[in-house]
Order: C-alpha cells, then structure tokens, then sequence
C-alpha cells in the first residue's frame, strides 16, 4: 500500500471512529426502577435512576403502560437530582385482560430528553379479575406528544450502557481478520498454482497481520463480556471455537519455522493457509450458532441491529471497519517488505 493518500484515508478513518466512538454521549435511559413488583388497587412510589438524564431542570411526565392502548399517567414526579426521581401512581383495581400478572414499561417524557422508557420494568399483579372495568380504567390516559431530544446520541441500552462503544472496534477487528486471511487465501492458491515466493511471503505477511487483529478481537471481547456477562472467559462456545480457530492458524508460524529447504516450506505453508481458513469457517460461523451462546448472532441470541446499532452508530462503525481493513493491509505491505529484505540479507 504505497499510495500516500490511501495512508492518510487509514489514518483519518481511524482517528474519526477512536474521537467520535468515544467523545458521543449516549442517550436518556432508565437504569433502575423499585419497587419492581406492585398489586393492582395501591398508591404506588417508583424510585427511579436514569442515566444522561435532565430530571431537575424541566417538567416531566410518567406513563406506565401495559400496550400502546392501556396507559395510566404518574400522580407526581418530584426530581431528586439530574438522574433520580420518586414517582407516584394510582394502580387500578383492575388490568386489562385476565392474568393474574403483566408487566408494564416505565415512558418519561420531558422536552430536553423526549420520551425514552425501560421496557418491562415494572410487574403488577392482580387479586381479582374483572377486564372490562380493567380496560375502562387504563384507556383513560393517552400517551401526549412526546418531543424529540435536544441532542441525540448513541442507543442507551441495559448492561451495555456505556460498554456499546466497543463494537467499534470489537467487531471491526473480526471483520478486518477475515479480510486478511481471505487473501492469504488467494495467495496460497495462487502460489500453489504458480510457485512465486513473493505470493508466499505475502501469504505469510496476511496470516501475521490477521492473526494479530483476531487476538486484539479476542481481547477487546473478553474486556466486554467481563461487563457484561460478569467475567473475561465464560467458556461460551463462540469464545471457545474462535480460540480454537486462532490456535489453528498461530501453527501456521510454528510449520513456518519447521522446513529448511524453501521450496517444501513455503508449500507445506501454503497448503495449511487453506486448511486453516477452511476450518475457521464451521468453528466460527457455524458452530456457534448450534448451541445456547451469549454472544449476539449466535444461539437464538440476536446480533446487535435495529436500534442497537442505529444510523447514529453506523456513522462511526462502517467507517471503522473501513479504516481497520485499511490498516491491516498497510501492517502487511510493512511485513510483506521486512520478509523480502529477510531473504535478501541472507543471500
């Protein structure tokens, strides 16, 4: 990668997703709500914790809502401070269907941090059942107008909070790896095809890039599942194949140093380039996804999307992937020369 512009494009899109991923704050969310289980016919106090909030700085409004139909309003909202409050509301006696329990989220409303809300937050349960009183008394408020936010920023999401600002580098690691290795690839079969050394040597400078962006990946996941899933290795099947892959490709370097005639090493080297990449496939896309996995895209578990990663993330995680890429092709240009000034030294 000798072109100097495609250099500064690297560094830029770099910089951009480290400023931009780390500088934007999150939006308005509610972290925690108690009492977390209240019965139906009872004056109720919720005290409320929420992060990046304006609680004491404008008037707000609270709903809790079984449906988009069945709402009641709060009695009082009294701000303690930016991020806590007490609310109070009058439970009816009655729910709006015959469970004896339904969960309803908590909306706050205020016109700095529009309408943002914690679904399933609350549970209320009922003695007796009686629907169409039920129905009566929650269709009486209407969710009003909710205003958009002053500022915007990246998804408030439970667990993740602020730990969402990995993915801009966590999975564009995983996706410059595959990157590498898909050309290593190509140019295993194109020196097993056509024996140059040069193909070789560019075959050996992807593998040591991309095994280095799959370590950096396993690490900056192991950061994140400690605050997430509360610990660096779970044993969960997507840590333990993507480790398995890696293992498999760092024997690569290990058959590198194993041959002293060139011409076997360089195509006993090549031929396990493939065999690695075509195991990585199963280990890392397929396994996975057989079995129960915390991981996002894996075990029914579903990967981040929707409003988990929102036009406002996408701004800064495609141009991320791009300058990752980017990177690890100019790390290998940089090896693939030090290889050749290698082989030159020792003639």
């Amino acid at each position: 990668m000798n072109n100097i512009w495609v250099k500064v494009l690297t560094v830029i899109l770099i910089t951009y997703t480290f400023i931009c991923g780390m500088l934007r704050p999150l939006n308005p969310g509610i972290m925690e709500v108690t009492p977390s289980r209240i019965e139906s016919g009872q004056q109720v106090e919720l005290s409320i914790s929420t992060y990046n909030t304006h609680l004491d700085q404008t008037d707000n409004i609270a709903y809790l809502s079984i449906d988009s139909l069945n709402n009641i309003k709060a009695i009082s909202f009294k701000a303690q401070s930016s991020n806590e409050a007490k609310i109070t509301f009058n439970i009816p006696n009655f729910l709006p269907d015959n469970a004896k329990f339904s969960s309803a989220s908590l909306i706050l409303v205020n016109n700095i941090d529009g309408g943002f809300a914690r679904p399933s937050s609350i549970t209320i349960g009922q003695d007796s059942v009686n629907i169409v009183a039920g129905k009566e008394l929650w269709e009486k408020e209407k969710i009003g107008h909710i205003p958009e936010p002053t500022s915007r920023g990246f998804p408030f999401r439970l667990i993740l909070e602020e730990t969402i600002r990995n993915i801009y580098y966590h999975v564009p690691f995983w996706f410059a790896m595959i990157f590498l290795f898909s050309c290593s690839v190509f140019f295993s079969i194109k020196y097993l095809v056509k024996p140059n050394e040069n193909d070789a040597l560019k075959v050996y400078a992807f593998n040591r890039v991309g095994l280095f962006y799959g370590i950096m990946g396993l690490i900056t996941g192991a950061i994140w599942a400690k605050n997430t899933w509360g610990q660096y290795w779970s044993g969960d099947i997507k840590q333990n194949m993507t480790a398995i892959a890696l293992l498999i490709y760092a024997a690569y370097f290990i058959l590198w140093k194993s041959f002293r005639d060139d011409q076997v090493r360089l195509r006993i080297s090549s031929v396990f380039t493939i065999f690695a990449y075509v195991a990585m496939i199963p280990l890392i896309f397929v396994i996975p996804r057989l079995y129960d996995s915390l991981h996002p895209g894996n075990g029914g578990n579903p990967a981040l999307g929707g409003e988990d990663l929102d036009n406002t993330m996408r701004m800064v995680f495609y141009p991320g992937v791009i300058g990752f890429i980017l990177l690890g092709i100019w790390l290998t240009g940089l090896f693939y020369r030090m290889s050749k000034i290698e082989n030159y030294l020792k003639q």
